[in-house]
């Protein structure tokens, strides 16, 4: 007893003088004095500015406590700020510390603001604040120390902002608002948290504020951490929808160190529109639970859709109950539905397989994947469109990566490949596609397009639909294309090859490879999908005939013959119109052995010669479909410039005739405006010689103008009348100077004189 009384006897002395100790203290103590000192220790400590423009307050009973005022903290070596705040407040009970036990009453920090930053080379602004080793030091050995105990009774956290920028990724992110509320933090103690904050950053891009509420409860020594009462909510922009509302609720739990992950009553909702559609989706796990040891979970369930205008898509994935370990699991059946209609067409798909993966790995398979399309659409010539797809899918979230191997028969096609993502976020397509054979006219057939009038605008343009690339902005893809035989717009073509690039709004198509009418078509095109779209192509079509294709692609009649046709063009325009318009390049055409449809040239001819005396002004003719002008040579070349082909060195040959001309072709409307010159050379072979001996070297001017598909051959006859009339004349004079000069002689004097009289006749 002696010995309880001396010691509480000296424990309250003790504690008597501690008092008065911090009494003194408290009353005496200015830590405003030492403003330098600690200024002084941090620029050595850190290279770093520290400026204390507010009071430093210090409390020393019950709690050790700091209030510091308005401060700012430099980056390294620079007077440019790194950190600011208007007000930090922190009390720290005194007696637990000295049992390696923290116990603050209260942390509380106003106007924080941080600017963090990643250089170019990989450094950033912040690593020599975490205590980091000089480099080529090695870090030290922490030393074994008891654990120290953490009790905060509340945290608060007022206005603050803080951004990032990487340098390296060219990426920011800001955050600001953030406002912080918690009650209690101690190891094994549920805390309510809520937390506030808006942030917005550069890719992805978004612009969000959220909003937290749950209560936490973790434990350091097992590393473990639970939201119970989960309550998330964002609201803004990001992903490319705006008015997105995001909302998560339900209770998780998680154990990083044992791989372990529990979620009951888990809902995720969203919504949010898109180019004028509305987005809606929903999450629903009610029991999840992943351990290294096991995975077993209740069903899965996924519902979104999309509508817009007439359009509208439905999709339900639904995943049954999972077996299994974190190394291998599996599910008898996951099955998905996805459902499509726009403007009385229809899309069904139902895909069905067996799920295999592992957590462990994150990597997960549909090894068996089938999948039933049926497509109704009224506009097609064949409708419905059924197939069934089977296939296998693979998906690594390890690695970013999925790959999809598929093969199906449908109609007269039958198509195998593989598809995939060689990276998740942005996603980068691959993809690598063979089908025997495919008639796309028969499921987009060809409609009759409105011509605008000759000159003219049609009435049409005006509410013409702009060309949409916004799919191809932000695609990267890369792949093949081959297909056996095609028939497109009505061309038919066998052993194509497309190999697809797209990256940074530009799609590369390179080669586009094929053949087709007894030739060969090689080429690229380029797509730039900017606001105002822009297109270039070059082709070469080599030893094709030309009279099939133009007969299947345009339904044009009019040219015929073998040979090699070149194009380079650009065009930049938001509709069809715009780009002929803007159309810009060249062409080539070089044909052997061809007719030029719709007028027979030396036909003409001869009958101007049966009537050549009594015909006067000119003749004006419709096409003829019959009727045609055979040449055994054909070449010229376009200048094409916003939308308007020039040609000026047309050269046509035959036995009968040499044709020249020169006009220009309107794309942008379909019109011609182009006079041919067709001159008789001295030959008995061809389209009607012998009857056209004694016309040899008349040139007749051909006009053809109008539309395109039905021009108007205008055959100048007084022009033929006068060049025959001339060539009389010509002939006549000749011959009496020959006379007069003494007949038949071919002295030099008459030469000369023979020269003179050419040349004063043109000839």
């Amino acid at each position: 007893m002696r010995i309880l009384k001396y010691a509480l006897l000296g424990l309250g002395v003790v504690i008597v003088v501690a008092a008065a100790v911090i009494a003194y203290l408290a009353a005496t103590f200015d830590p405003n004095q030492y403003k330098p000192q600690i200024v002084q220790a941090v620029k050595e400590r850190t290279q770093r500015t520290l400026t204390l423009a507010g009071d430093i307050d210090v409390t020393f009973f019950p709690s050790i406590g700091a209030r510091l005022g308005k401060a700012t903290l430099s980056e390294k070596g620079s007077a440019r700020e790194f950190a600011s705040v208007t007000d930090i407040h922190v009390a720290v009970k005194l007696w637990p510390l000295l049992s390696r036990e923290v116990v603050v009453d209260a942390l509380e920090v106003k106007g924080l603001r941080a600017q963090l930053v990643r250089h170019k080379d990989g450094r950033t602004n912040f690593a020599d604040l975490g205590g980091a080793p000089p480099p080529g030091k090695p870090a030290p050995k922490p030393a074994e120390r008891t654990p120290v105990k953490i009790d905060i009774a509340r945290v608060e956290i007022a206005d603050a902002a803080v951004s990032y920028v990487d340098q390296q990724a060219g990426t920011k992110y800001e955050f600001d608002r953030l406002n912080l509320k918690t009650g209690r933090i101690a190891e094994g103690v549920p805390s309510d948290i809520e937390l506030k904050v808006h942030g917005r950053g550069s890719e992805p891009a978004f612009d969000l504020e959220t909003e937290l509420k749950t209560r936490l409860t973790f434990d350091l020594a097992s590393n473990a951490y639970a939201l119970q009462g989960l309550d998330f909510v964002a609201r803004g922009s990001a992903a490319g929808y705006k008015g997105l509302a995001v909302n998560a609720k339900g209770d998780l739990e998680s154990r990083p160190a044992t791989q372990e992950l529990i979620a009951s009553r888990f809902i995720v909702a969203v919504r949010g529109k898109q180019e004028g559609e509305d987005l809606n989706a929903k999450l629903e796990v009610p029991q999840l639970n992943v351990t290294r040891d096991k995975v077993s979970g209740n069903r899965i369930l996924i519902d979104a859709s999309r509508t817009g205008g007439k359009r509208r898509m439905t999709a339900r994935l639904e995943v049954p109950a999972i077996e299994g370990t974190a190394k291998a699991f599996s599910a008898r059946e996951l099955t998905a539905h996805l459902d499509m209609q726009e403007e009385g067409a229809s899309t069904r798909v139902k895909l069905a397989s067996p799920l295999t993966g592992s957590a462990e790995r994150r990597h997960y398979e549909l090894p068996k994947l089938v999948a039933n399309v049926h497509v109704a659409n009224p506009k097609f010539p064949k409708s419905p469109i059924e197939a069934v797809v089977n296939g296998a899918l693979a998906v690594d979230a390890a690695k970013e990566t999925a790959t999809l191997t598929f093969a199906t028969k449908f109609d007269e096609s039958t198509i195998n490949g593989r598809a995939g993502l060689a990276k998740f976020a942005p996603p980068a397509y691959s993809f690598d596609v063979n089908i025997d054979r495919l008639d796309l006219d028969h499921y987009f057939p060809r409609t009759a397009e409105k011509k605008p009038a000759a000159g003219g605008q049609g009435k049409g343009d005006a509410a013409e639909q702009p060309i949409d690339l916004g799919a191809f902005r932000n695609l990267t893809a890369n792949g093949t294309l081959k297909i056996g035989a095609l028939k497109l717009s009505g061309v038919k073509s066998s052993n194509v090859r497309l190999d697809v690039r797209a990256a940074n709004g530009r799609v590369d198509v390179n080669p586009i490879a094929a053949n087709l009418y007894q030739g060969t078509l090689a080429g690229a095109l380029t797509i730039q999908a900017a606001a105002t779209p822009g297109f270039a192509a070059k082709q070469t079509l080599t030893g094709v005939q030309v009279g099939p294709l133009l007969k299947d692609f345009a339904d044009n009649d009019m040219l015929e013959g073998k040979g090699n046709v070149a194009l380079d063009v650009t065009a930049h325009g938001n509709t069809a119109a715009a780009l002929r318009k803007a159309l810009n390049g060249n062409a080539s055409v070089r044909l052997t052995d061809g007719a030029l449809k719709g007028i027979n040239i030396a036909g003409s001819i001869r009958s101007a010669r049966a009537k050549l005396g009594a015909l006067r002004g000119e003749h004006v003719q419709p096409v003829n479909r019959t009727e045609k002008t055979d040449f055994t040579e054909l070449s010229g070349t376009f200048a094409i410039k916003n939308g308007v082909a020039h040609n000026n060195d047309l050269a046509m040959k035959s036995p009968l005739l040499r044709v020249g001309g020169e006009g220009s072709i309107n794309l942008a409307n379909d019109t011609i405006d182009y006079l041919i010159k067709a001159s008789i050379v001295g030959t008995s072979k061809g389209q009607g010689g012998r009857e056209l001996a004694d016309l040899q070297g008349i040139t007749v001017p051909v006009r053809v103008s109008g539309p395109l598909d039905e021009p108007f051959y205008k055959l100048d006859f007084a022009a033929i009348a006068t060049d025959a009339a001339r060539q009389r004349i010509e002939s006549t004079v000749r011959e009496q100077v020959e006379k007069r000069l003494g007949g038949s002689r071919e002295d030099k004097p008459a030469g000369s004189l023979r020269d003179q009289l050419k040349g004063l006749f043109g000839r």
